[in-house]
C-alpha cells in the first residue's frame, strides 16, 4: 500500500478562537468572528490535533506542517513557552516511529531556533521548499509574505524577520512579551474578519503561483497555508493550488495518495 502524504497549516494553538458546533456548511461560509459559546477550550484543541495525527500516523509516510502551528512561539536560549506539552509529544511518537515531520515557520511561529528539531525530531524550514513527491513536483510554503507587495505588511514582516529587533524582544522579560503577543493576536482576530477569497484574478497567492508557474512550468502543486480559506484551484492542465483552511473555522488538511490531492475536513468521532 502507498503511503500517504498530509498536509496542515494554521492550527493557531493557544488561541481562543477554534470554533465548535459548527455544522460543513456553516463551516465554508463563516468568517472568522466571534459567536458566544461556540470556542472549544484550548487544550481540547490540542486533543484534537493529536487525535487526527494518532489518525495520520497508520498510513503517513510524511506530514508537512505549514506553519502557524502556535498562535505564538518565541525560543528563548533556554526557554520555550509553555504549554502543547501533548502536541509536541505526539510529533516526537512519530518521528521516532520514523515518520518525517516538517515544520514550516508561519508569521505567527517564526522565531525559531533548534527546540524542534533537537527535542521533537521534526525538520524545519525557513524558507518555500520544492520537493518531488511520488513523481509530482510541489512548491510548499506558507504563504505569508507571496503576492503580498502592500507597504503595511512588508514592513511588518521585515520587522518581524529582523535578527537585531528579535534580540531586543529576547532582552525583555517573558512575563510581559507572552502575554503582549497573546493579547494582540486574539485582538486582532476578534476585531478583523478573515477576508473571503478574493477570486481568482485578485488572490495574492494565486496570483504568486500563476508568476512562478511561468518561470517553472513543471510545478504540478502550490499548497499554502496563511489565508484561513479552503481553495482547490486548477492553474493548468498539469498545475493547481491549494490552500489548506485552518483549525479555526474548518479543522481541514490535505492529503495526497500518490495520484491525488485532495482536501478534507477531520470529522472527530470523539466530539
Amino acid at each position: 500500500m502507498t503511503k500517504k502524504v498530509y498536509f496542515l497549516s494554521d492550527v493557531h494553538l493557544g488561541s481562543a478562537y477554534h470554533k465548535k458546533n459548527v455544522n460543513k456548511f456553516e463551516q465554508m461560509t463563516l468568517p472568522a468572528v466571534k459567536v458566544d459559546n461556540h470556542y472549544f477550550p484550548q487544550h481540547e484543541v490540542e486533543r484534537k490535533l493529536c487525535r487526527w495525527l494518532d489518525m495520520v500516523k497508520q498510513d503517513a509516510e510524511t506530514i508537512y506542517l505549514l506553519g502557524d502551528i502556535f498562535d505564538y512561539w518565541f525560543e528563548y536560549r533556554n526557554v520555550v513557552p509553555r504549554g502543547f506539552v501533548r502536541f509536541l509529544g505526539k510529533v516526537s511518537e512519530l518521528t521516532d516511529m520514523g515518520i518525517e515531520v516538517h515544520f514550516f515557520i508561519g508569521n505567527h511561529d517564526i522565531w525559531i531556533t533548534d527546540y524542534l528539531q533537537k527535542e521533537c525530531g521534526m525538520i524545519v524550514h525557513t524558507q518555500p521548499l520544492i520537493r518531488e513527491i511520488y513523481g509530482k513536483k510541489f512548491f510548499l510554503a506558507h504563504g505569508d509574505g507571496l503576492g503580498d507587495d502592500s507597504t503595511s505588511f512588508k514592513m511588518l514582516r521585515a520587522l518581524f524577520h529582523n535578527k537585531f529587533c528579535r534580540k531586543l524582544y529576547a532582552a525583555i522579560h517573558p512575563r510581559w512579551t507572552v502575554g503582549f503577543a497573546q493579547w494582540w493576536s486574539n485582538h486582532n482576530r476578534e476585531t478583523y474578519a478573515t477576508p473571503p477569497y478574493f477570486g481568482e484574478d485578485k488572490e495574492h497567492l494565486v496570483l504568486f503561483a500563476k508568476k512562478h508557474l511561468a518561470l517553472a512550468p513543471s510545478i504540478n502543486f502550490f499548497i499554502f497555508g496563511h489565508r484561513h480559506i479552503m481553495l482547490d484551484l486548477m492553474l493548468s492542465s498539469n498545475s493547481r493550488i491549494a490552500i489548506l483552511g485552518d483549525w479555526i473555522d474548518y479543522f481541514s488538511y490535505g492529503v495526497f495518495d500518490g495520484t491525488n490531492f485532495s482536501l478534507e475536513i477531520f470529522e472527530d468521532k470523539n466530539q
